[in-house]
């Protein structure tokens, strides 16, 4: 394996709330990197600040050798940083398809001159498209719901479109936000399959998830944070076992 995502030395405060301090850590392709801690850990900031959020007050974070510094969210997600959120953020009134198709990180319809001049292109983008989306779907089992608006699903359904947007985006970097809160029985599973499946095909996967069992199930290894900082790293098995963890994590 190889590096994709790299932290150096990153820096993140507001006011007097350190949310991130001096992290570092490097991300694999093919991994699947377990983020856990206390609410207020610093979990989420993280991926606000690879994905541009956040500015960094001071560090690097680079995705396949590439500096993200300064690059607002829209070209961080043309280089392949796709994220679910912890509140899923979809679009209420579109349909499940709809919510896939806003996603994908390079669309020619973006631009009124690739309408006007480039008719053509633009429709074989748009079938192109609504098939990789609907292929999708069909992955986990939610074809049949494609035209349903998002607010009429249930919410492990919801919780599963959150994470089909993301993988419309086909880039390499896969940042997954609490994916299980509030998952169970069949989505839970397919959840699972999907994550594994990405990192099987090389992205880098990085989930925070306060269900430790999923963590267990499916991370290589894990990074236990509190107050912003990195206290230990190492296997799943290794970090459940750690004494700080557990004062820190579940109370003394």
């Amino acid at each position: 394996m190889s590096t994709l995502i790299s932290l150096h030395e990153v820096c993140k405060s507001f006011g007097g709330i350190v949310v991130a301090d001096h992290i570092s850590i490097d991300i694999q392709r093919g991994e699947i990197l377990g983020l856990i801690g206390p609410n207020g850990a610093g979990k989420t900031s993280l991926f606000n600040l690879i994905s541009g959020l956040y500015p960094v007050d001071s560090g690097t974070i680079t995705v396949a050798g590439q500096s993200l510094d300064g690059l607002p969210l829209y070209q961080r997600a043309r280089l392949g940083v796709a994220r679910t959120w912890q509140h899923m953020r979809l679009f209420a009134s579109m349909t499940v398809l709809e919510n896939l198709l806003v996603a994908p990180r390079d669309y020619p319809g973006e631009q009124i001159s690739h309408i006007i001049f480039r008719p053509q292109q633009t429709r074989t983008t748009d079938l192109a498209l609504h098939e990789h989306a609907m292929a999708i779907l069909h992955r986990m089992n939610l074809q049949g719901i494609a035209h349903t608006h998002v607010n009429d699903i249930t919410f492990g359904q919801q919780k599963l479109v959150g994470l089909a947007r993301a993988l419309m985006n086909d880039g390499e970097c896969l940042l997954l936000d609490e994916p299980m809160a509030g998952v169970e029985g069949a989505a839970y599973e397919t959840m699972k399959t999907i994550v594994r499946e990405e990192a099987a095909a090389g992205r880098a996967v990085c989930v925070v998830e306060h269900n430790v069992s999923f963590i267990k199930d499916l991370c290589n290894s894990a990074v236990f944070m509190a107050s912003g900082k990195i206290l230990e790293r190492g296997s799943v098995d290794t970090l459940l076992s750690s004494k700080t963890l557990a004062d820190l994590y579940f109370g003394a």
